[in-house]
């Protein structure tokens, strides 16, 4: 019996002997591991890495400084991986030992480093020297990159007449429309195109060349964004075709222009005066004629004044006064003053000009009279006098023998200046009968504006409802039958045709 205990005795501690030893083989120690992660060939350090232990995933975050620190680590070789978007994974072998700490410097490569540029744009149309190209051009491109990535692009364009440099970025497309372009500019060009990873890539430099200022041989007015902006336009094939001349910052309307200079007058607001003003047909060189005394009455809208024929003068209107001014802004001179403190709203001057149309009215501008003068102020012809209601628009024939106004024949008058019932009439000086232009004219409608045309066998002039909000067209009718109204162009007033 005591040899039977002794034995079990002896297999126990073997037992508890042989497990000890398991123990102590398959324990395994642990180290840290900590370090710094920067970019490649650079001490810059990098924020926001994941550092990772491969074998077990124990990871960490890199600070703002780079570091980071990884505990528990198991001993002997291990793989670290360090990753972060926008760059290229690392993977570096380390070896821990047991209770140690291990320090690792990591760099990252940006992934651009393996990414290639675009290939240069090349510019296909307008080819390089175009010539003779419209305000609204499309330009086209080709372009690719070496690694399939989504490319945008920007245009730079520059002009030879100023230093201004448009830049149009964002693009996605391989065409752009340009549009507002100037008459007579010569315009270069150039695209880059960018990956988002490389430094963009621009093309070479293209020139194009818009075609000299067209004769729009039509003016007029259009409301755009609470100002009057001017336009000139013509029409092509039956389609209207117009071009901007002053921009919608400005209050600018009434033009006027003058075949022997080329220049189109018109009135602009200037702070809480009006001013007269000239430009060239295409917008260009603005230059304000008028400074000491400003264009003045009781509806600044209804005011016109006019060219003499050579385009040396300019007649114009403050309340009651008559001024003439050269068209360089000198030479101011009284002209004609009435007498009974009545506002010159209106004035047409003869090609010879040896007699001026003028239309008078009261402060509420009714008790209009219209009558014409000659250069010694003395009144010549009495046209239109004691009557009810709004008229204007003046304009003498080249012959002398006629004049055109427009009267509200309603005798409508009210504080607002709304008219009811207007027409165009022709008075003949040699024989003083008038002719109403207006016969055809639609019940509630409005004739206002008239000029003759060059030709002088129809009138032009502005066509609208009486209801005072209603869109403004201009449309011509013929003189000699009064009938065949066209309408010429929509959402337009204060027509000139030379």
């Amino acid at each position: 019996m005591k040899k039977y205990i002794i034995y079990i005795c002896i297999v126990a501690s073997t037992i508890l002997l042989n497990s000890c030893n398991e123990d102590t083989l398959d324990a395994i120690g642990t180290g840290t591991v900590t370090g710094k992660v920067i970019v490649n060939d650079s001490s810059t350090p990098i924020d926001g890495a994941t550092v990772s232990v491969v074998s077990t995933g124990n990871s960490a975050i890199t600070n703002a400084s780079g570091d980071f620190v990884i505990n528990n680590v198991p001993e002997g070789q291990q793989s670290l991986s360090i990753q972060k978007e926008g760059y290229l994974a690392n993977y570096e072998g380390i070896v821990v030992v047991t209770g140690g700490t291990i320090n690792v410097v990591a760099e990252l490569s940006l992934s651009s480093a393996s990414n290639r540029p675009p290939e240069q744009p090349v510019l296909m149309s307008p080819v390089d020297n175009s010539i003779d190209l419209g305000l609204e051009v499309e330009l086209t491109w080709t372009a690719s990159d070496p690694d399939e990535d989504a490319l945008t692009y920007k245009i730079e364009l520059r002009n030879d007449q100023n230093s201004d440099v448009e830049v149009i970025d964002g693009i996605e497309a391989l065409t752009y429309t340009l549009s507002g372009l100037n008459y007579g500019f010569k315009y270069f060009w150039q695209v880059s195109a960018s990956d988002g990873i490389n430094s963009e890539v621009w093309s070479i430099v293209n020139v194009f060349e818009t075609s000299s200022d067209p004769v729009y041989r039509y003016l007029y007015v259009r409301n755009d964004s609470s100002n009057n902006v001017i336009y000139s336009a013509d029409i092509v094939n039956n389609t209207p075709i117009e071009l901007q001349l002053t921009l919608n910052s400005t209050n600018s309307w009434r033009p006027r222009k003058n075949l022997s200079t080329g220049l189109i007058a018109f009135l602009r607001s200037v702070g809480s005066e009006t001013h007269l003003f000239t430009m060239n047909p295409d917008g260009s060189d603005v230059q304000q004629i008028s400074n000491t005394v400003p264009v003045a009455g009781s509806d600044l809208e209804k005011i016109d004044f006019s060219w003499s024929n050579n385009g040396a003068k300019l007649l114009y209107t403050n309340f009651d006064k008559l001024y003439s001014i050269n068209k360089d802004g000198s030479g101011l001179m009284l002209v004609y003053q009435t007498l009974d403190g009545s506002f010159i709203s209106e004035c047409d001057w003869a090609v010879d000009e040896s007699i001026i149309a003028l239309k008078v009215n009261n402060v509420n501008g009714y008790g209009v009279s219209i009558y014409t003068i000659d250069m010694s102020g003395v009144i010549l012809n009495t046209v239109l006098s004691g009557v009810n209601g709004a008229a204007g628009g003046l304009n003498i024939s080249i012959d002398k023998t006629k004049l055109i106004y427009t009267h509200d024949i309603s005798g409508y008058e009210s504080p607002d200046g709304r008219q009811l019932d207007t027409h165009i009439f022709m008075y003949n000086f040699n024989t003083t009968l008038i002719s109403d232009l207006s016969g055809t004219k639609p019940i509630g409608f409005l004739d206002l504006d008239p000029r003759f045309s060059p030709n002088e066998a129809e009138v032009i002039y502005t066509h609208t409802s009486n209801d005072g909000v209603s869109e403004n067209k201009i449309q011509k009718v013929n003189v000699a039958s009064a009938t065949n109204r066209t309408d010429l162009f929509s959402n337009a007033k204060m027509p000139d045709w030379e």
